[in-house]
């Protein structure tokens, strides 16, 4: 079971992130590396693509990819070597309804544009989003016996 501890840390080093001017997408996979103790500034620039609705604002909400993102980065098949997880497909399918269900019917949509709406406390509704994108990552993961402080290896 999660303990309180973790996620205030969690909560913690996002803000920290966010207020460095890191996007959405790219918050997430900095928790992945975090967790297994790895730095990839590639991939971290690499998920900026992804934010901003891909940067137009009329894409998919980069906290939405980037959770699929970071999915991938634990489940999904990474070298020859690897196979992806078994549950990966179903997980990060889990993942599409479970923010279609939630933010996609509070905001009207999973684009951007649609959530952030006319702009009003945008940092804080992002922060929110990236916050529950992740929780609910950590609990697919942890549900599938995947530790978030390695990838999986099949």
């Amino acid at each position: 079971m999660l303990n309180d501890k973790s996620f205030d840390d969690d909560l913690l080093l996002m803000m920290d992130l966010s207020f460095k001017g890191y996007s959405c997408a790219q918050i997430l996979l900095a928790l992945g590396l975090h967790y297994c103790g790895r730095e990839n500034p590639d991939l971290i620039r690499a998920m900026a693509g992804l934010s901003h609705g891909a940067g137009f604002g009329q894409g998919t909400c980069g906290a939405l990819t980037g959770g699929c993102c970071l999915l991938a980065f634990y489940a999904a098949k990474g070298s020859d070597e690897e196979e992806a997880h078994e549950e990966y497909l179903s997980m990060r399918q889990e993942l599409v309804e479970w923010f279609c269900d939630t933010v996609g019917s509070q905001y009207g949509g999973t684009d951007c544009e649609t959530i952030v709406g006319d702009g009003d406390n945008q940092q804080l509704r992002c922060g929110q989003i990236v916050a529950s994108v992740f929780s609910k990552v950590r609990e697919l993961l942890l549900r599938n016996n995947l530790s978030l402080s390695e990838v999986a290896h099949g």
